[in-house]
């Protein structure tokens, strides 16, 4: 009979660190709190608390209803080992080999959540696309992009709603807002912030040239209070009729609202809601927290000027080339991660280069 515990040895000293990054104590903790909030009869009098005290509940518990199966597992998996041994008896072996291995995969993912150290990270994440060098090929780059990130977040499980697109002038889109909404969602897709750069054979092009596109892509946590003041003086508002699912109300009126923030030049809109009002009440939040973030980095940007750091490289910083040829291959230009499947890369498989920029920002490379 084959013995398991050095195996079992390991696993248990990744559950117990799993218990340090996770905090499990203090969420044992905060989770009675959230109990005897969420059991309040007039917490519903204000519903963004509500909300929020829900979310947290719901978060909390899972976290730890996951950490303590693991750990049931484990206890399960060492007394099996032990009496298997006792009693030489290799029926179990198989068994205890594949539970090893599947604790293994779960502590895996589960150890992706110590690098989320970022204030926002769990929030759900706003994202901008925007066409810039190439012409019409940039346009269907973005559009090729918008679709990557549609395709992620359906592999994730996370929903994406598309605030709004702009057709480009030939073929693709010139730009496009969307939420990605998900815990973890901005976490995640910060990596993804910073100018993308797509080298292939042009199909707009007869003469089958190669061309070389740039679409950079944006990214904001979604905040439930954005700590930012705005003055309606640097809002400008551009009203629209909005366009695709909404009902008939859509190609009748100009509902759909875009506002500029006119000291940062930050653009969002919103076309969802049935009314101008909503509209303009969802942009507007949504704006306060582009802000926000904008505010944040100007402030670290000026720590690190004072210390001498060298600046941060801002929006328009290539993060990741996509060479369709004269060979095939993805590689992010941070982290040196690449891949040769760009075809599984721009169909959503983007989670090696994300837990890559990851654990490069932990280690100090942001």
């Amino acid at each position: 009979m084959r013995d398991f515990s050095t195996d079992l040895r390991e696993i248990a000293r990744r559950l117990l660190e799993a218990s340090e990054y996770l905090r499990v104590n203090e969420m044992r903790t905060r989770l009675t709190e959230l109990e005897g909030q969420i059991s309040q009869p007039d917490l519903w009098d204000d519903q963004d608390l509500a909300k929020r005290v829900n979310t947290e509940y719901s978060n909390t518990k899972s976290d730890l209803d996951e950490y303590d199966s693991l750990s049931a597992q484990l206890d399960d998996l060492e007394v099996l080992n032990q009496l298997s041994r006792e009693e030489q008896d290799e029926t179990h072996e198989q068994e205890i080999q594949d539970g090893i291995a599947m604790l293994g995969r779960s502590l895996s993912t589960l150890e992706l959540r110590s690098l989320f150290t970022e204030e926002h990270d769990e929030a759900n994440a706003i994202v901008q696309i925007n066409t810039k060098d190439g012409g019409v090929d940039a346009q269907d780059w973005s559009e090729l992009l918008l679709r990557m990130y549609t395709r992620w977040a359906e592999r994730r499980g996370f929903i994406l709603e598309l605030e709004n697109i702009s057709p480009g002038t030939e073929a693709g889109i010139m730009s496009a807002e969307f939420t990605i909404k998900g815990r973890y969602a901005y976490g995640l897709m910060r990596s993804e912030r910073g100018a993308h750069r797509l080298v292939r054979i042009s199909p707009f092009d007869n003469q089958g040239r190669r061309q070389t596109s740039f679409s950079l892509v944006q990214v904001w946590p979604e905040m439930d209070e954005p700590d930012v003041e705005v003055n309606d003086s640097d809002i400008r508002m551009e009203v629209f009729r909005a366009s695709g699912a909404g009902g008939q109300h859509v190609n009748k009126t100009s509902s759909a609202v875009r506002l500029i923030h006119e000291p940062t030049g930050l653009v969002t809109s919103s076309q969802e809601e049935r009314s101008q009002l909503q509209n303009r009440e969802k942009a507007l939040h949504r704006l306060k927290a582009m802000i926000a973030v904008r505010v944040e980095e100007e402030r670290l940007a000026e720590r690190d000027r004072i210390a001498g750091k060298p600046a941060h490289i801002g929006w328009g910083s290539q993060i990741r080339s996509y060479v369709l040829q004269p060979y095939q291959m993805v590689k992010d230009v941070r982290t040196e991660i690449e891949s040769g499947n760009v075809a599984g890369v721009l169909d959503g498989d983007l989670d090696d280069f994300m837990e890559g920029f990851l654990r490069w920002r932990r280690s100090g490379g942001e």
